[in-house]
């Protein structure tokens, strides 16, 4: 398994951690139940929903809290850089590469620890998102580098592509790095990480534009229904990361998405997975405990 280095000569590189467990295989998924209330109008217009048990922060999966037993994602204190990547299994994980945190420029803190009450992420967002396994062929428009705002946004449909782009004017948007591969086995990948200029504005997008975890949140392009995925992290923790996962709804058509937003301060994940015939439990997990780890 190769490493991958991240560092830079203008940034101060913090010794190596020690090697985690792998992200364990997922017990089979059990939707989250419909609430007996009537599910919230659609708007005029448009013909999905979103079907939901719970308000919008308890619905979201937490990745957050306590260590669980040979799970430990230790990764946030100041001192660690080294996130290793998990081995293809028979229970269908991906080899990802050798993984690292980026060294930071000197004196800036990692987000979530002392000194950062602003939860700022001061590495390169480049260097934050998760490389592709082993295998995979590299989508050549998302290879790891800045897209715009309309590369992002062709994620969702036409409509909604308008409304949103209107929002993320309204917001303090840095800038938008992505990364996009498809594995042997048929699953196209995209990443996105968009960091704003504070919590606040990465929150507001998230629970204002995008509608996360709501009756009538923004969907990705093609999806008519979606569902909220319970327990799709597994028994990953992450502290002060939190995700929130969700899958197409049967029936639909000849492919099949599922899709999280990863909210980890100033910085705002999207990781969407498409597969024809369906999406698959457990590289999808895997992906998004690795993403939420470099976030962490």
């Amino acid at each position: 398994m190769t490493e991958k280095s991240t560092g830079t000569a203008e940034t101060v590189p913090a010794p190596e951690a020690p090697a985690l467990a792998p992200v364990p295989a997922p017990a089979p998924e059990a939707p989250a139940a419909v609430s007996a209330a009537p599910a919230a109008p659609v708007a005029p217009g448009r013909s999905r929903r979103v079907l939901w048990a719970v308000a919008r922060w308890t619905a979201a999966v937490v990745v957050c809290g306590g260590v669980g037993a040979g799970t430990a994602m230790g990764i946030t204190a100041l001192d660690r850089t080294d996130v290793p990547g998990l081995a293809t299994e028979s229970d269908g994980r991906w080899e990802y590469p050798r993984l690292r945190l980026p060294a930071l420029p000197a004196d800036r803190p990692r987000p979530f620890t002392p000194g950062n009450e602003g939860e700022i992420h001061y590495a390169d967002a480049r260097q934050l998102l998760l490389p592709a396994p082993a295998g995979a062929t590299v989508d050549p428009k998302l290879i790891g580098g800045w897209v715009s705002e309309d590369a992002y946004l062709a994620g969702y449909g036409k409509e909604e592509r308008a409304r949103l782009k209107v929002a993320l004017g309204g917001t303090a948007l840095r800038h938008i790095a992505a990364r996009g591969w498809t594995t042997p086995d048929g699953t196209t990948t995209r990443i996105h990480l968009l960091r704003f200029s504070s919590v606040a504005h990465a929150d507001r997008f998230r629970i204002e534009s995008l509608k996360s975890g709501d009756a009538d949140e923004e969907l990705p392009l093609g999806v008519a229904e979606a569902e909220i995925i319970d327990g799709a992290s597994g028994d990953v923790r992450v502290p002060e990361v939190t995700a929130y996962t969700y899958q197409e709804k049967k029936p639909y058509g000849s492919e099949a998405t599922r899709w999280a937003y990863i909210s980890a301060g100033d910085t705002l994940a999207m990781v969407t997975q498409t597969r024809e015939g369906g999406t698959l439990a457990v590289p999808f997990q895997q992906t998004v405990a690795l993403q939420a780890q470099l976030l962490g």
